[in-house]
């Protein structure tokens, strides 16, 4: 006979931490969020139009409090942890951000081609002339 544990898909059963949180804790979790992405909202506008700052690092700056603002989301909003039970989530996030690696690394190396393949502006300019 099977077991009726070994039954179950990943996340079927209640996690142990879903069983001791209580059931109002969820809007708090999603509050939490909400506040935490206003706050680097707001912090990435102020860093995008401030003086105060030093040119060169606003760049590194955005893109510090970008990747902030993607945990928060997977982390309050997506609930994707590190727990035994959220393997398929992790693993489908990484498929993911592999897809997304792949799509932008080659659009920018057919740029890149492109970019070396292209007819320069001056013969450009010389075939209009010749017309």
């Amino acid at each position: 006979m099977t077991d009726t544990r070994y039954d179950r898909a990943p996340g079927d059963s209640p996690s142990r931490r879903a069983i001791e949180e209580s059931p109002g804790s969820e809007p708090l979790v999603y509050t939490i969020g909400l506040v935490l992405a206003l706050v680097l909202t707001a912090t990435s506008f102020w860093v995008a139009n401030t003086a105060v700052l030093w040119p060169p690092g606003v760049a590194l700056g955005l893109v510090v409090l970008a990747i902030a603002q993607m945990g928060v989301h997977l982390v309050f909003f997506l609930h994707i942890t590190s727990g035994p039970d959220n393997t398929n989530n992790v693993l489908a996030l990484a498929f993911g951000v592999l897809i997304v690696a792949l799509v932008i690394g080659g659009s920018l190396v057919i740029m890149a081609d492109m970019n070396a393949n292209m007819m320069p502006m001056d013969g450009t300019m010389n075939m209009q002339l010749q017309r």
